[in-house]
């Protein structure tokens, strides 16, 4: 088929939103993005191995927090017939799809390795459904040239090579920029970065997010795109990194880190407010900077900043366990044998995702040292996971009381700081939680 009329071909679905989209993988950024086009006027489908997610989809239940169940309803295909919502486990559905986007986990081993399993499953998948005139989409992270070296060769390889990318199918890769809880930006918002395999990828690629999201940001490849990705993370990862060492520098010189970053900030020029903590968690900054590392490695490139930054974060959950014992001995107490109570779980305020949360390596280090470690978080009532078997604790005076210790570790908005401080015998705010309070508590030390 020719090019010309491979896209003239897409263009007419996309304008006229007569392109089914389908979207695999209904997480924290599959199920936003198909939100987004379902809401532009698209026919969307979600694919998941998970018949829990499928099932909340179509009785229109949210599951994620920041995403309402009022939503989902809206969108249902019973009440829509023009843009809606529907979600299936089966592969299949795929023949009779123009758009797939891939949006699958892609984690990194315990030896920092990036794990693509996901990735060449659900590509393989597409593969058995391939037809012409589809657009394929990768938004997982993952290291530049991954939609080129994996994605391509599988694609072009089935059906005695029937297909080509950029003749008669499209390949683009298009990172992710999901941000859980965040309100003010969206998907719908937020710009979008493009990157496809051909120039022609590239614009139609850009002609369908066009189509629901505000801004589009094209440029010249699928690895450029991934590089973008990885850029984002990793400066925010390395600079995290350098303001965890400041913090531990202010201590030692007994100097109030926030007050110094509070101060730093004013400055309207050259300088970009980080803010440290006990180390760090979520889907994406600890993770993808590893990819960059890893891909350099096999370059016989050594990543110097990106390991540095990691072995300073990593060291944080040490650092905060280390403070809590100064805490209690400043009480002539040891940490064997101590209450100590952890707020928050999450790895960030308002969520209740705890992948990869710092807050989990802190309680296995104070268990190690013989503490009795309980825990409260208002969005992750049960601790479920490899190893831990635990359930969020209610707040009292009485029980608030009974710990030697707290560990601010996650700042939710749903907790009353004063009343935590009034009622607590010591405290250690690793996030400046209670730093905006006009009272001062002398039970309070800060990260």
């Amino acid at each position: 088929m020719q090019k010309n009329k491979l896209n003239n071909y897409l263009k007419h679905k996309i304008n006229s939103k007569e392109a089914l989209i389908t979207v695999i993988g209904a997480g924290y950024v599959g199920l936003p993005l198909a939100i987004a086009f379902a809401s532009s006027g698209f026919n969307v489908l979600n694919i998941d191995n998970d018949q829990y997610k499928v099932d909340k989809i179509n009785s229109g239940e949210s599951y994620i927090g920041d995403i309402p169940s009022s939503v989902l309803k809206s969108l249902s295909p019973v009440s829509n017939t023009a843009g809606s919502l529907s979600a299936t486990t089966e592969y299949s559905a795929i023949s009779g799809a123009d758009v797939v986007i891939i949006c699958v986990p892609t984690p990194v081993s315990k030896t920092k390795d990036p794990d693509l399993s996901y990735i060449v499953s659900a590509t393989q998948s597409i593969s058995e459904y391939i037809h012409e005139n589809m657009l394929i989409i990768l938004e997982s992270t993952t290291y530049p040239g991954t939609t080129e070296e994996l994605i391509v060769p599988i694609l072009e390889n089935v059906h005695d090579g029937a297909f080509k990318v950029g003749d008669n199918i499209n390949v683009a890769f298009s990172p992710e920029r999901i941000d859980p809880s965040n309100q003010e930006w969206t998907v719908m918002d937020t710009p979008k970065v493009i990157g496809g395999i051909t120039e022609s990828c590239s614009e139609i690629s850009a002609l369908l997010y066009s189509s629901a999201i505000q801004t589009i940001v094209p440029v010249s490849s699928t690895k450029v795109a991934e590089m973008v990705k990885l850029l984002e993370n990793t400066y925010r990862a390395t600079n995290i990194g350098l303001v965890n060492e400041i913090a531990i520098m202010c201590d030692h010189l007994n100097i109030d880190v926030w007050e110094v970053i509070d101060a730093a900030a004013t400055k309207p020029f050259g300088f970009t407010p980080f803010y440290p903590g006990p180390g760090l968690g979520g889907h994406c900054i600890p993770v993808d900077p590893q990819f960059l590392a890893w891909k350099l490695k096999t370059l016989n490139y050594n990543a110097r900043f990106i390991q540095l930054a990691t072995e300073i974060n990593s060291s944080m959950p040490a650092y905060v366990v280390s403070k809590t014992m100064d805490i209690l001995n400043n009480q002539n107490k040891s940490l064997n044998g101590s209450n100590i109570l952890v707020l928050g779980i999450a790895y960030k305020p308002n969520v209740s995702d705890f992948r990869e949360s710092p807050s989990l390596d802190i309680i296995d280090l104070l268990q190690q040292k013989g503490a009795l470690v309980s825990y409260n978080d208002p969005l992750i009532p049960l601790l479920n996971f490899e190893h831990f078997n635990m359930a969020s604790l209610e707040l009292t005076v009485p029980i608030l009381k009974t710990f030697d210790c707290i560990i601010i570790a996650t700042h939710h908005s749903d907790y009353d700081w004063g009343w935590i401080c009034q009622n607590s015998n010591a405290i250690l705010d690793t996030r400046n939680a209670t730093g905006f309070l006009k009272k001062q508590y002398n039970n309070v030390v800060k990260l």
